[in-house]
């Protein structure tokens, strides 16, 4: 008795999903090959190019940054969080 339950089993296993793969191969549209034109004309002359922007690009500011205070907390701890009251989204 137990035989026949595994041998269920396995079927359903194998026999499932090559349903659903023959199902979804028969649903499937056939491609039509593409129509392709018997002459191609192509403009004549040569493209002009786009105008560049007259505008220059911004150039970043010389500012000077300092460096953060040397800490002895470990790196992987961040309490900067800690001083915010209730409220505070700052």
């Amino acid at each position: 008795m137990v035989f026949s339950r595994r041998m269920a089993a396995l079927a359903a296993v194998v026999l499932i999903p090559l349903g659903i793969a023959a199902t979804s191969f028969a649903l499937t549209d056939s491609p039509q090959e593409p129509e392709v034109p018997a002459k191609v004309e192509l403009e004549s002359g040569s493209p002009t190019p786009t105008p560049a922007s007259t505008k220059p690009e911004p150039t970043p500011s010389d500012q000077v940054v300092s460096r953060p205070p040397v800490t002895d907390a470990p790196a992987d701890e961040d309490d900067d969080d800690a001083d915010d009251g209730p409220g505070d989204d700052g």
